[in-house]
């Protein structure tokens, strides 16, 4: 099958800490912290969209898959955030890369997993013939209403993933999908902010889909948690993680690396790409990893993957995750509602 050849990855470096947003609205920041598992979130500078980001993230990609943009032939992004209705964010990642004309590009949308289902895509056009390379992409700007319980949360940031056949440092071993109707989460047509059908958002909506899907793909590749070396979930907050890891049977050792949701937020389409990132960071040739994302609507994408001898060879190309995660500067609430644009000037 397909493997990944390069990937990149950006976060904003504005922050805002849970304490911040506490005392606007008069919560317990302690509470909200233990209860979420969530410390502080990245927040995008005005100037930074989903456009930006995927087009930082795929630079960097390029930057470790060492290749010529113009080799790439299919170009996918997957957001919820996207800065325009009508009109793609894929044309302007794949021009500003210089991989235009000669490919095929669209954007996607399912909530916070049209990320993996980008890089599905690819693999099937790698595996297919039809492309040699396919350029997959997560990344958002996420929403979340002032005084709301995703304002805490939703933050900012993405991966990018060049997919491919030759010279991979990472290699898919399976995919495995579970989709159900079920309508936890939301967000009309010209509404600012999504919103969340509380009774519908744990058990019948992330964890029914997330377990779901890793147990289907267990049974695909005939393996258990313990064939692992790291595992990934989508992090709505850190409690859901945990506790999904927990259920499959998966280790702290295991999950550690791929939680970013405490340090950095909730990045939706960016979530479980970034926390792969984090893991390929650090990953040693013939390390296992199992990735699974959700989106809300609702439905998982479970992956199996193995890194391979190459992991070493342009890893340090470009910025680590945990580099990102450093540089950061804090802003108050005033000033992230600014750049948010969460106040509407006359």
């Amino acid at each position: 099958m397909a493997g990944i050849v390069g990937y990149g990855v950006y976060i904003p470096s504005y922050r805002i800490k849970v304490e911040e947003i506490a005392k606007v609205w008069g919560d317990d920041p302690k509470a909200i912290s233990r209860g979420l598992v969530v410390q502080e979130k990245s927040v995008p500078a005005p100037d930074e969209d989903t456009a930006t980001i995927s087009v930082e993230a795929s630079r960097y990609a390029l930057k470790r898959a060492m290749i010529n943009p113009q080799e790439i032939g299919a170009v996918y992004v997957g957001s919820e955030s996207h800065p325009y209705a009508v009109k793609p964010t894929a044309t302007i990642l794949g021009e500003a890369i210089g991989a235009s004309p000669h490919l095929t590009s669209a954007d996607l949308e399912f909530a916070c997993k049209a990320g993996t289902a980008a890089m599905q895509i690819c693999m099937g056009l790698v595996d297919s013939g039809i492309t040699d390379y396919g350029l997959a992409v997560g990344a958002d700007t996420a929403q979340g209403a002032p005084g709301d319980a995703l304002e805490y949360t939703a933050s900012a940031g993405g991966a990018a993933f060049i997919i491919g056949k030759e010279n991979t440092i990472a290699d898919f071993e399976g995919t495995y999908s579970f989709t159900t109707d079920t309508p936890d989460f939301y967000r009309r047509e010209g509404k600012p902010y999504p919103r969340h059908g509380g009774r519908f958002t744990g058990e019948p909506a992330y964890f029914k889909h997330v377990l779901s899907a890793a147990k289907g793909m267990f049974e695909k590749m005939g393996t258990e948690a313990s064939d692992y070396d790291h595992v990934v979930f989508h992090q709505p907050n850190g409690k859901f993680y945990l506790k999904a890891a927990k259920k499959l049977g998966f280790n702290n050792e295991q999950s550690k690396t791929g939680l970013l949701t405490p340090i950095i937020g909730n990045t939706y389409s960016g979530a479980t790409p970034l926390g792969l990132a984090a893991i390929l960071d650090i990953a040693n040739p013939g390390d296992r990893i199992f990735a699974v994302s959700y989106g809300s609507g609702a439905g998982s994408d479970a992956f199996s993957i193995t890194v391979n001898d190459d992991i070493d060879k342009n890893r340090d190309n470009a910025p680590k995750v945990a580099e990102m995660v450093l540089n950061k500067s804090y802003v108050d609430y005033a000033m992230y509602a600014k750049f948010k644009g969460k106040l509407r000037m006359a």
